[in-house]
């Protein structure tokens, strides 16, 4: 019996060395994307041989500081963070990078946040045809969905209650959507988070757990 040896990180299906190898190579800035049960985040990632160094992150938590009331998870708030991780790569003079997803799945949400730091100004390629409608993007389908629910009470209630809890109609969430991002957008200050100053200071070895695998 011939026993045949792979890294870890493949057996966890973690981290694409082929893909990887291409991205060191090419020596270009990437950007991944991870959706978690609760939240989004994203970095802008720059590729060394010896660990990647984040230039530039981005979690779901920061669109509080925007007066964000929805979900954070969901294809709206995907866009605003990418929206804002494009606008923080802009502020460090970092115009162009590539979409990296490893192992994981291509999803809408994903799709959501590049349409965002595209709009943001960094150039990036797609296809069109793979970004959702700029309803779903704005929530339409949250608040299509809402107005059919609000001739139950209770049920509009139940399913709705962590926006009514932070004080958002959900019909109403193209119009908050719009406010928040319009926030972002005129923003002239850069925030930075304590995690991201510390990530600057050090590269990270691609060998450690991390989402950019």
């Amino acid at each position: 019996m011939v026993y045949t040896s792979t890294f870890r990180r493949i057996r966890e299906r973690k981290t694409n060395y082929r893909k990887r190898e291409k991205l060191l190579i090419g020596k270009k800035d990437f950007v991944t994307v991870n959706v978690s049960d609760q939240n989004v985040s994203a970095q802008l990632i720059r590729p060394n041989l010896l660990g990647d160094t984040v230039m530039a992150s981005v979690h779901s938590n920061e669109l509080l500081s925007y007066g964000w009331k929805g979900s954070r998870k969901n294809i709206p708030s995907c866009y605003l963070v990418g929206l804002l991780l494009g606008k923080k790569c802009i502020q460090k003079k970092i115009t162009n990078a590539i979409l990296y997803i490893g192992k994981r799945h291509f999803t809408t949400k994903i799709a959501a946040s590049l349409k965002g730091l595209s709009e943001a100004g960094l150039v990036m390629p797609f296809s069109e045809n793979i970004i959702p409608s700029e309803e779903r993007i704005q929530g339409n389908h949250i608040a299509e969905y809402a107005k059919k629910l609000k001739t139950n009470d209770a049920l509009y209630k139940s399913r709705f209650s962590s926006n009514l809890g932070s004080g958002l109609e959900p019909e109403k969430y193209p119009i908050h959507f719009s406010e928040v991002k319009d926030r972002i957008v005129n923003d002239k200050t850069e925030k930075k988070s304590g995690k991201q100053s510390k990530s600057l200071s050090k590269p990270r070895s691609h060998k450690k757990k991390g989402d950019s695998k």
